[in-house]
């Protein structure tokens, strides 16, 4: 059995950018929009938890509602070769009300019965620099 559709419409689509330098908090938004009459239960995966905090990083979204993730990528010293391995994942499944214990929703629930989406992670530098700065004064 194939997977559902994606009920959440997720912006952006398909990736998240960061816009360095690195040195501080870089903060991406990401905007879940619920455009059906369900409601819906969301919860957000990285392959790079350590290096990321997203807030909220689950919920329940009602129809017709929207919530801003804000997915904030902590200091780190730029590596090219990490630059597309990071990639999150937007799961959502839909539940019968509000009153319910997520994480037994997402223990509980049929696994062909989740949607997600997955978005990658893309790294900027700002237009003033080429490539990463080969040292970092601090």
């Amino acid at each position: 059995m194939s997977k559902p559709d994606q009920l959440l419409e997720i912006k952006p689509p398909t990736e998240l950018r960061f816009r360095g330098p690195f040195t501080d908090v870089v903060t991406s938004e990401l905007t879940l929009s619920n455009p059906s009459d369900k409601i819906l239960c969301f919860k957000i995966k990285t392959t790079a938890p350590r290096r990321y905090c997203v807030r909220p990083n689950s919920g329940i979204i009602v129809p017709k509602q929207t919530v801003t993730v804000q997915v904030m990528l902590q200091p780190f010293d730029f590596d090219p070769n990490e630059k597309n391995k990071h990639k999150f994942m937007v799961q959502a499944i839909i539940i019968p009300s509000q009153e319910v214990d997520m994480e037994s929703v997402w223990k509980s629930s049929d696994t062909s019965s989740i949607m997600d989406t997955k978005l990658k992670c893309v790294f900027e530098w700002p237009t003033s620099q080429t490539a990463a700065p080969a040292t970092s004064e601090k």
